[in-house]
């Protein structure tokens, strides 16, 4: 039994990952659940349904989560969802960034439009998160864990996939820049790199470049997965592997680096 000497009063750590009501969001959200972290489950109002059956997840497995409504690109809603995340978790320490949008369209067929959305969501997103995460944990004054989704088109990019490339490229550039500035408050600022993932996102990247390829739905992934080292796709739990690493003490020698979790597609 603890004694008062060796009973540890600190709050438990506490961390928000956004797009978490499903894919590689909530593979994170649940792993950092069994981590021992309290968890914010965020992700848009139309996917509140699914964000709660996470959070009731985790708690059910012994942790504790909340759901919380956000859309990423609302500065005033990502204001509103670290205030609302600290009066749940008591302290702010790990941030994941992780929602995002992909499309599968050729350059010369984009509309601004499109491309304004992907990149909307993909950087604005991920600048207005790490912003709002930094300031809480500046102000908290013990240093955190901010952590981005970028992707293996930040190294590799994909044809028809140009804004989704262009987009993680810029959450590469921004991690560095981030990490640059915020070293000084011991805050770390690293991404995460996935491959080919069997996730929605995919399914839907899939059956746009079948289209395009004129191919059968399922065969244009198969025809990247042929590039995969390791021989199979990828699962959201792999990812979740990595940004447990990312998110925990072990890791607090690493910043400004965007790591490739991709079962061996692109090395560096």
């Amino acid at each position: 039994m603890a004694t008062d000497e060796t009973r540890d009063d600190r709050p438990k750590r506490g961390a928000i990952v956004t797009g978490a009501a499903r894919g590689i969001g909530r593979a994170i959200a649940e792993r950092l659940g069994r981590d021992g972290l309290n968890v914010v489950v965020a992700d848009l109002p139309a996917m509140h349904t699914e964000a709660q059956a996470v959070a009731d997840g985790i708690a059910a497995a012994g942790g504790r989560a909340f759901a919380v409504d956000v859309d990423v690109t609302d500065e005033r809603q990502i204001r509103s969802l670290v205030q609302e995340s600290v009066s749940h978790l008591e302290h702010l320490d790990v941030f994941v960034a992780n929602a995002g949008v992909a499309g599968v369209v050729p350059l010369l067929e984009m509309t601004t439009e499109e491309f304004d959305r992907v990149l909307r969501v993909n950087l604005r997103g991920a600048f207005l998160q790490y912003q709002a995460a930094a300031r809480q944990m500046i102000a908290q004054g013990t240093g955190g864990k901010i952590i981005g989704a970028a992707s293996i088109v930040a190294y590799r990019p994909f044809a028809l996939l140009g804004h989704y490339s262009a987009s993680k490229w810029g959450v590469r550039g921004l991690t560095q820049a981030a990490a640059m500035e915020w070293a000084q408050h011991g805050i770390t600022v690293n991404a995460y790199c996935p491959g080919i993932v069997g996730t929605a996102m995919w399914d839907l990247i899939d059956e746009r470049l079948a289209e395009a390829e004129g191919l059968d739905k399922g065969a244009a992934i198969r025809k990247y997965s042929e590039q995969i080292t390791l021989g199979r796709v990828e699962v959201p739990e792999d990812v979740a592997k990595f940004v447990s690493y990312l998110a925990s003490p072990d890791s607090d020698y690493m910043t400004g680096q965007s790591v490739m979790i991709d079962g061996g597609v692109q090395f560096a």
